[in-house]
């Protein structure tokens, strides 16, 4: 099996959460079998989540946790992302941290754009899997929201910048998750990390 290069994102800001322990048993299941992983923790990094007036002229400078996140984006091959689903969307903090990251000229360029005026993506050759706790059942996600979140996260975020396929895996419900079923995830996450997958 050949081995990849993964960036592996705890989008969570909390201190402790189930995304992180999924994170954390994709990312050591991945190092175990050879990938080379750098792990980035929402909750440890501190910058100002407001992009403000920032452009191509005009980019507001990135905190050191911003341009370390970045540049190890642009080593990936593999992108994985733990996050939990609130109020059917992302952490404001986590959505913070792509609006200030991913940056025309680094991630997209609207300079060169297709026949319909979308940016080319800059982050092309990335696959990634999203490992998202919910309370809401992944069928129902489909069934009620029409997979809402999975279409942003895959097409507006994610594929716009260059980086698919996105595979999800919905671990729900999570609330008041525990034991056997924590565990279950666990494993789940791990034969993931060390496919790579």
């Amino acid at each position: 099996m050949s081995t990849r290069k993964i960036i592996i994102l705890n989008g969570h800001p909390g201190q402790s959460s189930l995304s992180k322990s999924l994170s954390e048993a994709y990312a050591s299941a991945a190092r175990e079998s050879g990938h080379q992983v750098r792990y980035h923790d929402l909750s440890q990094m501190r910058f100002d989540m407001d992009y403000g007036e920032g452009g191509y002229k005009n980019t507001k400078p990135l905190e050191p946790e911003l341009e370390a996140f970045l540049a190890d984006l642009e080593w990936a091959e593999h992108v994985v992302l733990a996050t939990p689903l609130w109020w059917g969307a992302i952490p404001a903090k986590l959505k913070g941290l792509f609006d200030r990251s991913l940056l025309p000229g680094r991630a997209f360029d609207t300079r060169n754009t297709n026949f319909m005026g979308v940016p080319a993506p800059l982050l092309k050759g990335r696959t990634a899997r999203v490992l998202m706790t919910s309370d809401t059942p992944a069928m129902l996600l489909g069934l009620f929201y029409s997979n809402a979140i999975k279409k942003v996260l895959a097409r507006q975020i994610l594929g716009f910048v260059g980086i698919k396929p996105a595979r999800f895996s919905t671990f729900a419900p999570a609330t008041g998750a525990e034991g056997d079923r924590v565990q279950k995830w666990l494993r789940k996450a791990a034969q993931m990390g060390a496919k790579a997958a």
